[in-house]
């Protein structure tokens, strides 16, 4: 079945079934690689886009469910001022190591930031839920409040 998608702005029609993640309808028909694949079941945030802003896993969402609505990916983080406030922060702080998990990362921090312009520690606990194997949370916390324009405590290992 086609189906019609916004995805960072632009429109994209698409042959798929309606249940395919939407994951693999933005990595393998729009040829969007920024969001990867991790679990498959929505827990790690590997895969995390926003859907009309909001935090979305899109491994387990159903293209069908996009349509109507406005997709962002990774790739699209840098076109806004918080975003690259967020993508300077993120080198900044050093927050990557491996950097498998970070495009999930940023789409949640993005989110945060654009509901919590000046979140507290609490906020970053609830809203960073995406997992990360190399256990850079501390880095990631200190780049949110550096694209918050908060104070940091330096996290880095020396």
């Amino acid at each position: 079945m086609a189906f019609t998608l916004n995805v960072n702005g632009k429109t994209h029609t698409v042959d798929v079934p309606g249940e395919m993640p939407l994951l693999w309808v933005l990595r393998d028909k729009i040829d969007l690689k920024g969001s990867k694949f991790g679990c498959g079941v929505g827990s790690c945030g590997a895969c995390t886009v926003h859907l009309d802003g909001k935090v979305t896993r899109s491994c387990v969402t159903p293209v069908s469910s996009a349509v109507g609505r406005k997709v962002a990916t990774i790739e699209s983080i840098g076109d806004s001022k918080l975003g690259q406030a967020i993508q300077k922060a993120w080198l900044d702080a050093d927050a990557p190591q491996c950097g498998y998990c970070q495009a999930g990362q940023i789409m949640a921090a993005t989110a945060l930031l654009t509901s919590t312009p000046k979140p507290t520690d609490k906020d970053i606990d609830t809203a960073m839920v995406n997992a990360c194997r190399c256990g850079t949370y501390g880095r990631i916390r200190e780049a949110i409040k550096m694209a918050a324009g908060m104070p940091t405590a330096d996290t880095r290992e020396v």
